[in-house]
């Protein structure tokens, strides 16, 4: 596994080194209003200690659905449950939302105990889009499509992934379950 801080653009070491204010404040805009969906789905995803989870307990096929916190509304919680994987390609782990509109892929990076995410979303019908990395050379392609985040266990067969957001909310926010 290569370190992830050698992939990362340094926009994107700043948002995951923000994580923990970016948290609480997608926490605190969450709780002030009504927001679309469940929202003690965001406290059951949220609110448990994050763990250590070996790489072997990653691999495979998982459920998943998305929680978008803060900015443009307090919360959005969605339903629906989707098709993620997350596989060793070789060169590491892969994780990826294969099901519904919004998509994403990218490598996971271990780090104390934890996984680092670098990837890219997408909608469907583009084409999968990549981490364009740290500043490109002249003429190379920068996406806002680019994301980083922290995977993190929070149960058994339960996974938190974390993405600092730059559009539509502060943070989103992945459960994962089997």
């Amino acid at each position: 596994f290569a370190g992830w801080q050698d992939d990362a653009s340094p926009a994107e070491i700043d948002r995951i080194n923000q994580l923990p204010q970016i948290r609480d404040e997608a926490m605190a805009d969450a709780k002030t209003g009504q927001g679309q969906g469940d929202p003690r789905a965001i406290a059951t995803v949220m609110e448990p200690q994050a763990r250590t989870i070996p790489a072997e307990a990653l691999t495979g096929n998982w459920r998943c659905r998305q929680m978008k916190l803060g900015l443009m509304s307090p919360y959005i919680v969605y339903d629906a449950w989707f098709t993620c994987s997350i596989r060793s390609d070789g060169a590491g782990l892969l994780l990826e939302k294969t099901g519904g509109t919004q998509l994403f892929a990218g490598r996971l990076y271990p780090e104390q105990g934890a996984w680092i995410y670098l990837g890219a979303s997408r909608v469907r019908g583009e084409p999968r889009h990549r981490y364009s990395g740290p500043p490109p050379m002249l003429g190379a392609i920068v996406t806002p499509d680019d994301q980083i985040g922290l995977l993190t266990g929070i149960g058994d067969n339960h996974l938190r992934l974390e993405i600092p957001a730059v559009q539509e909310s502060l943070l989103d926010v992945v459960e994962f379950r089997r």
